[in-house]
């Protein structure tokens, strides 16, 4: 498969986030932000359906951007040279194959993220990471919504979930979930499914992980709350602090009570409860 990278560039790190949470609605599959240029990669035979909305979008924010091919055989060398290993508080290490080990005592978990989100570098996936190793998952069952490569899945998992349905769109990332769950021998109980949110209709959870973005978590917070057991936890992340208010209103809306929330580099994550 080949890709391709926006380049944008950008006047500082504000925009550049605001930018990705913008371009996150569109079939952008990574972004890699420098000093000054945002990169924003997509599949090549995507483009084509959303170009026109996305230039229109640069435009709005007075930024042009510059479209690169990348041949599919170059993209896991990119990985290697920009996806560093990720620590959460000392607690958990979250790392690539290439990476060297955690010291000797440090808990971690392998990733291979491919063209898959969830590396535990973006400050979304390190603030619910971080959510999960604090929520106390012993012995209950959950869902991971959005589940990319599957590292919150695998995180719950470590934790002490019984089980896991590790739920995302893009069979993709279905795929790399799977190899993920299998690279940290917790296949026995992460159960990969492809599909949106129908998927888990009928189904119900002790805990649910949403790490999206702001307009997909407000569309299907009903469906989170109708699958969420009595005294459940959401976890919700993949929007920025201005959209919290709405976030936390729509939760409520659904009979979810707000527990907490936490940020970093401008990125939040809320914890409700049922």
């Amino acid at each position: 498969m080949d890709f391709v990278a926006l380049n944008i560039p950008v006047a500082n790190g504000a925009q550049a986030e605001i930018l990705v949470a913008e371009l996150a609605e569109f079939p952008f599959e990574s972004f890699e932000s420098g000093s000054d240029v945002l990169k924003a990669y997509i599949p090549q035979e995507r483009l084509a359906d959303c170009k026109t909305e996305v230039d229109a979008l640069l435009a709005r924010y007075g930024v042009s951007g510059r479209y690169i091919s990348i041949e599919a055989q170059n993209w896991n060398a990119l990985w290697e040279q920009n996806f560093p290993a990720s620590d959460i508080e000392g607690r958990l290490r979250i790392r690539a194959p290439f990476h060297e080990p955690a010291p000797e005592g440090e808990p971690e978990i392998i990733v291979m993220p491919k063209m898959s989100f969830g590396t535990g570098q973006h400050a979304t996936t390190w603030l619910m990471a971080r959510g999960v190793l604090d929520l106390g998952l012993a012995g209950r069952r959950g869902l991971d919504m959005g589940s990319g490569t599957g590292v919150l899945s695998i995180v719950a998992a470590k934790c002490g979930a019984v089980h896991v349905d590790a739920v995302d769109i893009d069979e993709w990332a279905d795929a790399n979930c799977r190899e993920n769950i299998a690279a940290n021998g917790v296949e026995a109980c992460v159960e990969p499914m492809l599909g949106d949110v129908a998927r888990i209709a009928g189904r119900t959870y002790g805990f649910i992980f949403a790490n999206i973005n702001r307009n997909i978590l407000l569309r299907d917070m009903h469906a989170y709350a109708a699958a969420l057991l009595p005294g459940g936890d959401l976890l919700m992340s993949g929007f920025l602090e201005a959209d919290v208010p709405a976030v936390v209103e729509a939760a409520q809306a659904e009979g979810l009570a707000f527990v907490a929330s936490a940020s970093r580099d401008g990125w939040m994550m809320v914890h409700v409860r049922k």
